[in-house]
């Protein structure tokens, strides 16, 4: 009996790929999950916590962590289904899409709070 599966713009083309490349994308997919609820989290304690750093400053780094930690996990979605598809198809993995733009996002934060402690 052949089941429906989620989503099926991924399950309905090519063939079951090995399991261990499926449940590692899963646990990549879960990662970029826990990176979203770590970025969100400084975020919120930038604002919450009484730290010494210029509020400026400070609500700027809160804000672009915020809007990180909202981002990534509709980035992990997609790489998700495009890396998931890559597999049952045979083809190239896809390359690191967000990554580079949340490493730049993170580095522009600890220069917001580094000049923001300075002042």
């Amino acid at each position: 009996m052949v089941t429906k599966r989620f989503p099926s713009a991924v399950f309905a083309h090519g063939e079951e790929p090995d399991a261990r490349f499926s449940l590692a994308n899963e646990r990549t997919f879960l990662a970029w999950i826990r990176t979203s609820l770590a970025l969100i989290a400084a975020g919120v304690a930038l604002e919450v916590l009484q730290l010494p750093i210029e509020p400026a400053l400070r609500l700027a780094a809160a804000f672009l962590f915020l809007l990180l930690g909202v981002v990534a996990p509709a980035h992990a979605w997609l790489n998700w289904i495009r890396t998931e598809r890559a597999l049952r198809e045979s083809k190239p993995l896809p390359g690191l899409g967000f990554s580079g733009i949340l490493a730049a996002g993170v580095i522009l934060c600890g220069l917001l709070i580094g000049i923001g402690l300075l002042l």
